[in-house]
């Protein structure tokens, strides 16, 4: 198990994700505190009255039209597959401070979870820059989703503009027709 290396030290052949579990040894399950402590909702008590507005006045930014992006909270609602991410994108030279920062927020509660892209991934995948996702445990929480925003610009200084991407949208295209274009991987929810 990697814990004493950097994202972009990690250049061993299919280790493109380092998560913060690797890190700090803390499975999501283990941070039960995290609900009370954030008051965010449970995904298991969440119900159709919590589900996320969508903004007609901004459905321009929307990658698809407003009700398939309703369908898609009802989709996450029926599977409670309710968590999503915030994507930071950072060159090699300013991604592992973001990184380290990140890790201790999640040690210390004030993040959920979170997992970056390694060099390694980066090159799999052909990207330049790695991506940090630090996720959110429900996104019909919009209070807690605005906070981890605010907390990556506040103490990790991530001033612009970022967008925020349901696990939903990436349930493996099993639900690729019901999602249409949600499913593309430039999709999001919310930009911040």
């Amino acid at each position: 198990m990697v814990t004493d290396r950097s994202p972009t030290a990690i250049d061993e052949a299919g280790w493109h994700w380092l998560r913060v579990k690797h890190v700090t040894g803390f499975p999501r399950q283990a941070r039960d505190a995290y609900f009370p402590t954030h008051d965010v909702i449970r995904p298991a008590a969440t119900t159709e009255a919590d589900l996320p507005g969508v903004d007609r006045a901004r459905a321009d930014a929307l990658p698809t039209d407003p009700e398939t992006v309703r369908d898609a909270d009802r989709l996450a609602l029926e599977t409670t597959y309710l968590s999503g991410k915030w994507l930071v994108e950072r060159p090699a030279g300013a991604v592992d401070d973001l990184w380290e920062g990140v890790v201790d927020d999640v040690a210390a509660g004030r993040l959920w979870d979170a997992k970056v892209t390694t060099r390694a991934g980066c090159e799999a995948f052909g990207e330049t820059d790695h991506v940090v996702l630090v996720f959110t445990p429900n996104y019909f929480d919009r209070a807690d989703v605005d906070r981890v925003r605010r907390r990556l610009r506040d103490a990790h200084g991530v001033t612009e503009e970022i967008r925020y991407r349901p696990d939903v949208y990436t349930l493996d295209r099993v639900h690729a027709e019901r999602l249409g274009p949600l499913t593309d991987s430039d999709a999001s929810r919310f930009r911040a």
